[in-house]
């Protein structure tokens, strides 16, 4: 792929040559499906597109040093997915179908995963959706399940470099006993608004309050929070955040750092205490953040004064990354390794 500017890679979309497709029908699962196309017939009461009935996942894929294809932590992912659909009514994905789904768009696709060492990697999205029609409100009968990939650089353009979040208590990304907790769309369109206006306001995105209290931290909407201080790492317990495969990982590195982990309630005041805040997600890996600016008082909360990121942080996203390109032992057996045909 020598037209293909790896380093200079956005985190979108990508057309690459093949999908992957199965379907669920009369109770049980058909076979897996290869398609060039990048578009599906669906029917227009299909229970997606009026009662939210679609879950998805993201993973990645990188070109090791040594030249082997990692997939990372596809087990968690495809655990994930599988909650989500419990959580919303869905026909299950079985472990055996989502690997192979997986591996083989990887496969079909495997020119456009990009070389090592450039700051990007193949991108890897499971969609499942209702495709069964019902008018009303239950669930539907029929399922797709749908694989795509496409080579990917940082979500944020800054890459690993201080964003900018906005603190925001005027709008709820997920509600206590809600689907915060699952990957599916409504969340993500809950956290449009703000998200628009924080990008409005010269921030990378917005970072949610807890919805019951407003006393507590969140999670930004694309990414979970971590604090550092102390030689602690400190992350929000709650209901209504999804759990981040990559905090998870980040939780276990910090441990083997010799560091004291907490996952618990983060009070809007412990802001001030924190030597080194940053994102963290599957798409970001992590993103070190420069400042917090809360809206509408405008107060603000700074770290990485120098203008880099901190040194924790640095060190555990080298940790991480190392992992998953095969520069560092994988100890916890994380990598699962595509065999090229």
């Amino acid at each position: 792929m020598e037209n293909i500017k790896w380093e200079a890679l956005p985190f979108g979309y990508f057309k690459t040559d093949y999908n992957v497709r199965c379907y669920y029908r009369n109770g049980q699962w058909g076979e897996l499906e290869i398609s060039s196309s990048e578009y599906i017939n669906i029917h227009m009461a299909a229970t997606c597109l009026h009662y939210g009935q679609e879950a998805f996942e993201g993973m990645k894929a990188f070109r090791g040093k040594d030249g082997k294809i990692r997939i990372f932590r596809w087990e968690e992912n495809c655990k994930r997915m599988q909650n989500s659909a419990e959580g919303i009514v869905m026909a299950k994905v079985p472990e055996d179908l989502f690997l192979k789904a997986i591996t083989t768009a990887v496969k079909m696709n495997i020119r456009y995963i990009p070389p090592y060492g450039k700051g990007a990697s193949l991108y890897i999205r499971p969609l499942l959706i209702g495709t069964g029609a019902e008018v009303g409100v239950k669930p539907a009968q029929e399922y797709m399940f749908m694989v795509f990939v496409g080579p990917v650089g940082p979500y944020f353009k800054e890459g690993f470099n201080p964003v900018s979040l906005q603190l925001v208590h005027d709008y709820d990304r997920a509600a206590p006993q809600g689907t915060g907790h699952i990957k599916v769309g409504g969340n993500y369109a809950a956290s449009l608004q703000a998200g628009l206006r924080a990008k409005e306001h010269g921030h990378a995105s917005a970072l949610f309050l807890e919805a019951k209290e407003k006393k507590y931290i969140d999670e930004a909407g694309p990414a979970n929070f971590f604090g550092i201080k102390n030689n602690t790492y400190v992350t929000p317990a709650s209901d209504s955040i999804l759990p981040s495969i990559t905090n998870k990982s980040l939780q276990q590195i910090a441990k083997d750092l010799g560091m004291t982990v907490e996952a618990r309630n983060i009070p809007i005041e412990e802001l001030e205490s924190f030597e080194e805040v940053g994102a963290c997600g599957t798409a970001a890996i992590i993103s070190p953040v420069g400042k917090i600016v809360e809206h509408p008082t405008g107060k603000i909360w700074e770290y990485c004064k120098d203008g880099a990121a901190g040194p924790i942080s640095t060190k555990l996203y080298i940790t991480l990354r190392g992992i998953q390109e095969g520069e560092f032992e994988d100890k916890y057996n994380w990598n699962y390794i595509v065999e090229e045909e």
